[in-house]
């Protein structure tokens, strides 16, 4: 019987140490462990593929014209990444487990480099489609590097370094848009994609160089046809949120696709239940603290990326529209830098938090920081400091919240899991950001206003969406509150790993 406490004060991550010596042996044929190395590359890693998902928004009101087709099949460019990533992350995640995250991490970059130079080649649609869809791919190393570093890192560096890791998607994201803006204005848009491959080649170089290779965590096969079943059923799913709009959200298609995609999870939910070696063991997902805390990712990642898409247009509109600020695509994109910056700084404080009070605490402040950046946005739109300010404060609360769900999430699971727990959670943040994209997408299409012929999203329909936003988080906060404390987590998973006697009964 347990007497000692097993969530320690000092300690974000209470299942994760003591670390055995079986369980962090490092290959010795591989390089030698370098704690300042693997964080570096590690997170420049995870920056370099979130940066991918910003790489074509300079491009969007070109592609139509670029790729000699229409404004709607040209959205495909930015839909295929988002389904790509999707519908790889858990498959990538449990093949990390299975078969090493280094070795995942490697293989994720093949697909990066080779759609980085598809893209940069292409004349047409379906070339760049493809492209894109494979540069998708590489999203899987962020929650592969999340899992490595607990296998890698001593616990002293673990909080902090997890924290910085997992914010790399957001950090990504904000310093990619005005990077991509500068180099789009100022070269030939192939230059995006060629110098998004020589970044890629330089990551896989560092991460073959500093990052060691631990030996497999999980036993078993790979269960391919739970993997087509989650893929399918994603599909259908991120389809209908993602194009319901330009399709009509009562037409047969649309509604169809909800259909399918209610029907082929529940199918792939039946049979992960009864798969000895399942994709997602959904036993362990439905524990309270793993659960809540995938549920309350949905939300956050909701309320980051509503900001996200209100705060550039608002900078950019016509100041004539009386709410608009004029901004260039460049400008716009330097005014969102200080927001990754903020979520970059944070990180390492929120680890502090974590190990004095726990991550539960982190998640909750994190989201009601978010919730005050909102509230602070209804009096801040006039001017574009009031923007930066507005979404810097947005940014230290999606930096404090997303370093706090790999902690809950890998004090619950066991070491073997860690790969594919990390990434159902990552997916659970993306689907919650393609929800955000249909939600604010479809305020700002239906409160507008006509400037010369022109129909543009109102200013009421802007606070209207960070209205929403705002609602949102404190949602985040409310879900994240209900996680069990230490005590509790650690009893349930005590319970839930007490094996039956096997003495005979008398």
């Amino acid at each position: 019987m347990h007497t000692a406490d097993p969530f320690p004060e000092a300690d974000p991550f209470p299942e994760a140490d003591p670390f055995p010596e079986e369980e962090t042996h490092v290959d010795d044929s591989g390089p030698a462990v370098r704690p300042n190395g693997i964080v570096a590359v590690l997170a420049v890693a995870g920056i370099v593929a979130a940066f991918m998902q910003t790489l074509v928004v300079p491009l969007i009101a070109d592609l139509p014209k670029l790729l000699h087709t229409t404004a709607s099949n040209a959205t495909w460019v930015i839909t295929g990444t988002l389904l790509a990533s999707a519908v790889a992350m858990p498959m990538i995640g449990r093949l990390g487990d299975l078969y090493g995250k280094r070795r995942l991490m490697l293989a994720c970059m093949v697909p990066l480099i080779a759609g980085s130079v598809l893209c940069a080649l292409s004349g047409s649609l379906w070339p760049m489609i493809v492209g894109r869809g494979m540069q998708g791919l590489g999203m899987g190393m962020i929650p592969l590097g999340i899992s490595a570093l607990r296998d890698l890192l001593p616990p002293e560096r673990l909080g902090s370094s997890i924290a910085l890791m997992s914010s790399s998607m957001g950090i990504g994201g904000a310093f990619g848009l005005p990077i991509a803006a500068l180099v789009a204005e100022n070269t030939n848009w192939r230059v995006l994609f060629w110098g998004a491959a020589a970044l890629s080649v330089l990551v896989a170089v560092l991460i073959w160089l500093l990052v060691p290779a631990v030996p497999a965590q999980a036993e078993g096969r790979f269960d391919a046809p739970g993997a087509v079943g989650l893929g399918a059923g994603l599909v259908c799913l991120l389809l209908a949120v993602s194009k319901g709009a330009d399709w009509g959200w009562a037409s047969g298609t649309t509604v169809g696709l909800f259909a399918a995609a209610v029907v082929v999870l529940l199918a792939w939910g039946w049979w992960e239940l009864r798969s000895r070696d399942p994709l997602v063991d959904l036993r362990v997902t439905a524990r309270p603290q793993v659960l809540l805390t995938n549920a309350a990712s949905v939300v956050v990642g909701f309320s980051m990326y509503a900001q996200s898409l209100i705060a550039p247009q608002l900078l950019q509109l016509p100041e004539r529209t009386g709410y608009g600020l004029g901004q260039s695509m460049v400008a716009a994109g330097l005014w969102m830098v200080p927001s990754g910056l903020v979520m970059m700084a944070v990180s390492p404080l929120g680890a502090r938090l974590s190990a004095a009070r726990g991550p539960k605490v982190t998640l909750i402040c994190g989201a009601l920081v978010v919730a005050a950046g909102y509230g602070s946005s209804q009096v801040l739109l006039g001017h574009a400091w009031g923007l930066m300010i507005f979404t810097a404060i947005c940014g230290g609360g999606v930096g404090l919240a997303y370093g706090a769900m790999p902690a809950l999430i890998m004090s619950a699971v066991p070491r073997s899991e860690t790969g594919s727990a990390n990434s159902f959670n990552t997916l659970m943040r993306s689907i919650g950001t393609s929800v955000s994209a249909a939600v604010v997408g479809a305020v700002l299409s239906q409160m507008t206003i006509s400037l010369g012929g022109h129909a543009l999203p109102s200013e009421n329909g802007f606070r209207t969406g960070l209205a929403i936003g705002c609602g949102v988080a404190v949602l985040a906060a409310l879900i994240a509150m209900t996680i069990p404390g230490r005590r509790a987590a650690a009893a349930a998973k005590d319970a839930a790993h007490a094996e039956p006697s096997t003495e005979p009964v008398a």
